[in-house]
Formats: C-alpha cells, sequence, structure tokens
C-alpha cells in the first residue's frame, strides 16, 4: 500500500507507486482526507501518470491496477 500525504500528489509519490507496479499488478492507495472531488482527481492524476487503471475507489483507499508482462491475475473478458 502506498499513502498519499497532504503534500498531495507529487513526483516522489508517483516515483513509488511506480516502484510498487512494478513489483506487483495490483495495489492499493490510500488518499488523504480531502474532499471526494479532489480524491477522485488525485486518483485520475495518478492513473494517468503511471498508466494504469482505477478498479475502485471506497472512502480514502482507491485500487489500481496495471498489467505486467507476465501476468499473475486473470480478469474476466
Amino acid at each position: 500500500m502506498v499513502h498519499v500525504g497532504n503534500a498531495g500528489v507529487t513526483a516522489a509519490v508517483i516515483r513509488e507507486i511506480e516502484l510498487a507496479l512494478g513489483r506487483h499488478e495490483l495495489l492499493k492507495i490510500r488518499l488523504p482526507g480531502v474532499e471526494r472531488e479532489a480524491r477522485t482527481e488525485m486518483l485520475k492524476k495518478i492513473c494517468a501518470a503511471t498508466a494504469a487503471e482505477a478498479v475502485q475507489e471506497i472512502g480514502r483507499v482507491a485500487v489500481i491496477y496495471r498489467r505486467t508482462e507476465k501476468p499473475r491475475l486473470v480478469l474476466p473478458e
């Protein structure tokens, strides 16, 4: 899991997410306690910067997915 602090989505946060996505296809991200729209915008920014897809957003926790060369997860069509 990666935690996004009060500073928001910084270059350091994106680097950590990239490293975590390199090891895992599915990643939980804890977003700061700001307005829902702001959290959604942060999630969109993260997905755009990492070429990942948002899978789920519940409260302050978001889940993203990025397929690897040898995927471990099999998603339904």
